[in-house]
């Protein structure tokens, strides 16, 4: 039985638009490319724009692979006013007057560069014994999260005036932007929120490539096909090995490879004809052995006959 679409291998870069879930642009994009298999590469808030990778067919083998990269966002930030939830959805808590130059604003910066510890906000989608942190602060639960270490990689003054802030961040997995903007506030003496966001990179992965939903919807199919990238997009900070297409074979059919290459955790495995294979470990006696490998198109043809 042949699934509904056709076989799309690929990745897209989206720029989602603010107030859209991370789901729902994923849906709008997979019915335009009338594709079989679609994921993501991890979330978006729906308060936030920006990029948004998708992948496709075998290409969601690897979606993972960005679950833990660095990310960089362009945040705008509200000097002298707090909310309950850290951002604009929640109700204000306090105004403060804004006594601060840019001197304290660079002072502060400092102090949340490099490894920070940091408490999950309780508006969340972490759970706790089965619900979400969010259900639970809805009924009004509130529960002592432990800090949690993570790394901010660089944290950069786009611009200030008055009570508005504007901040490049780069961060590790597990970063709440809107708890650094409350816990930047609270360390000017005056208290933020987070009244803007915007994912510029993931990984390797720019913005500056990416296509948005209304532009994808008046391109032609095969434009549309165009705007995809190559399975490998994923996996650009893995080192590359090329095979004969004797080896090839012998890895796609599960053996392990004894050709004496340097260890390596990861690799991308390409044939002959530079097509990816999949990805590969390399052990410390220079044996191949394959991780996930990409179907071929003859297997997934005899599948769905």
């Amino acid at each position: 039985m042949r699934r509904k679409g056709n076989r799309i291998d690929g990745v897209l870069l989206l720029d989602k638009a603010y107030g859209e879930t991370s789901n729902a642009a994923l849906q709008k994009a997979r019915r335009l490319l009338n594709a079989q298999k679609a994921g993501h590469t991890g979330t978006l808030d729906p308060l936030a724009s920006g990029l948004l990778a998708l992948t496709f067919g075998e290409a969601t083998k690897y979606s993972a692979d960005l679950l833990h990269a660095d990310k960089t966002y362009i945040a705008e930030v509200k000097l002298g006013q707090t909310t309950t939830t850290g951002d604009l959805e929640g109700e204000f808590v306090q105004t403060c007057p804004v006594e601060v130059d840019e001197a304290d604003i660079e002072r502060v910066l400092e102090q949340f560069r490099g490894e920070i510890r940091q408490v999950p906000p309780m508006f969340s989608a972490l759970k706790r014994d089965g619900k979400t942190l969010y259900d639970l602060a809805r009924d009004g639960v509130t529960i002592e999260l432990e800090p949690r270490v993570v790394r901010i990689e660089k944290l950069q003054c786009l611009g200030f005036s008055e009570d508005k802030l504007t901040l490049e961040v780069t961060c590790s997995k597990g970063t709440y932007i809107r708890v650094l903007a409350e816990d930047i506030g609270k360390a000017l003496g005056c208290g933020a929120h987070l009244t803007g966001l915007r994912r510029t990179r993931v990984g390797s992965l720019a913005l500056d490539n990416s296509v948005t939903l209304q532009a994808l919807e008046a391109m032609a199919p095969e434009e549309r096909l165009a705007c995809l990238l190559p399975l490998d997009a994923l996996l650009q900070t893995l080192p590359a090995v090329y095979l004969s297409e004797n080896d090839c074979a012998r890895l796609r059919n599960g053996q392990r490879l004894a050709l004496g290459l340097e260890a390596a955790e990861r690799v991308r495995v390409y044939g002959p004809d530079k097509k990816m294979v999949g990805t590969a470990r390399i052990n410390e006696r220079g044996v191949l052995a394959p991780e996930r490998l990409i179907a071929n198109m003859k297997d997934i043809e005899t599948k769905n006959d």
